[in-house]
């Protein structure tokens, strides 16, 4: 065990030993919001995943063509996060994530997508049916969707035709829209104004802390703001908010923006929401002053940490240095002693 991740036990069994603990909400989808969770669940036992359901592809858009349910891919891959590090916690991990191999109609679809479906049809009530699953993995904390009906989205896309580079063409689909080639200018949500999941709103309204990021920025992070119902609670929350910036751009989707033009185009969708403080590797901002008055215009500060993991291959979060970043957030931001 390294040096760090003892400090970083130590800090976490210390605070839990004196019952304190902050309610933390965090939005988004996808592996960004895994990693968040996956640090997060290390510091604080109040914590809820609130997760976009536009999801097309794969086995969970297979399952909300066929069935008409919410795509349970996203939701999945939060609960597989929140697991605990025990044996139980590493091994429901793993039994959720598994995917069959077959020859049939299984093929590439996860155990827990066909778990998740299974339990809203028996029970009729999606939030009762997470609930229950993240009772049975032991999960660290609640998973909630974002709105309780399954959600398309589309995307203003300049040059998705690479023979004519500046017209403007409508991209459909959360899986095209990650993928899409040209510049990406704006989303929306079909239906336009979807009823937000009221505990998720609840818990906006409720937290000491709300994380918005880190993950694909198009097609997982600005969905949330595009909710009217959960817009609003962002807005009025009386809770800390921070932004949590990506380790890269995303090929396709943000393919050469800077840590700033994130900051840019979430302002465009959403101009009356502020950030108390904006997350970033520091490794991944070649320009700290561009950064730091970006996120002034969204009235917050900048705070860089190193939190990437370390080794080749695609850019990752490092969940024990995410984690620090986070907690030294919430005490050198948020009040000094016990929480609520």
């Amino acid at each position: 065990m390294s040096v760090r991740t003892r400090r970083l036990r130590r800090l976490v069994t210390t605070r839990v030993s004196r019952g304190g603990t902050p309610k933390v909400v965090a939005l988004g989808g996808g592996m960004g919001l895994s990693a968040s969770l996956a640090a997060l669940r290390r510091i604080t036992r109040d914590l809820t995943a609130v997760v976009t359901v536009a999801d097309d592809g794969g086995s969970s858009g297979r399952l909300r063509d066929e069935l008409g349910v919410l795509p349970p891919g996203d939701l999945r891959k939060a609960l597989a996060a929140l697991c605990g590090d025990d044996e139980w916690g590493r091994t429901w991990a793993r039994v959720v994530q598994h995917r069959f191999v077959s020859r049939g109609e299984l093929h590439e679809h996860a155990v827990g997508n066909l778990l998740i479906v299974a339990l809203w049809e028996q029970l009729g009530d999606h939030v009762a049916a997470l609930d229950l699953v993240g009772k049975l993995l032991g999960a660290h904390g609640r998973v909630l969707p974002m709105s309780a009906v399954p959600l398309e989205l589309r995307a203003l896309v300049r040059g998705h035709d690479p023979a004519c580079p500046e017209e403007v063409t409508t991209v459909r689909g959360q899986a095209t829209v990650a993928l899409t080639p040209g510049e990406v200018q704006q989303v929306h949500l079909v239906p336009h104004d979807p009823p937000a999941v009221p505990e998720a709103v609840e818990a906006v309204l409720d937290a000491d802390w709300v994380v918005l990021g880190p993950g694909s920025w198009f097609s997982s992070v600005i969905p949330h703001l595009l909710v009217p119902e959960l817009l609003t609670a962002l807005t009025e929350t009386r809770a800390r908010r921070v932004l949590s910036l990506n380790l890269a751009p995303q090929p396709g989707e943000t393919d050469g923006f800077s840590p700033q033009r994130h900051l840019e185009v979430l302002a465009r969708h959403a101009p009356k929401l502020t950030f108390d403080v904006v997350l970033a590797d520091r490794a991944a901002v070649p320009d700290e002053d561009g950064l730091r008055e970006a996120a002034g215009r969204l009235g917050g500060t900048v705070e860089l940490a190193e939190v990437a993991a370390s080794g080749g291959g695609t850019p990752r979060h490092d969940p024990e240095l995410l984690a620090a970043a986070y907690d030294r957030i919430f005490r050198m931001h948020g009040r000094i002693g016990p929480w609520r």
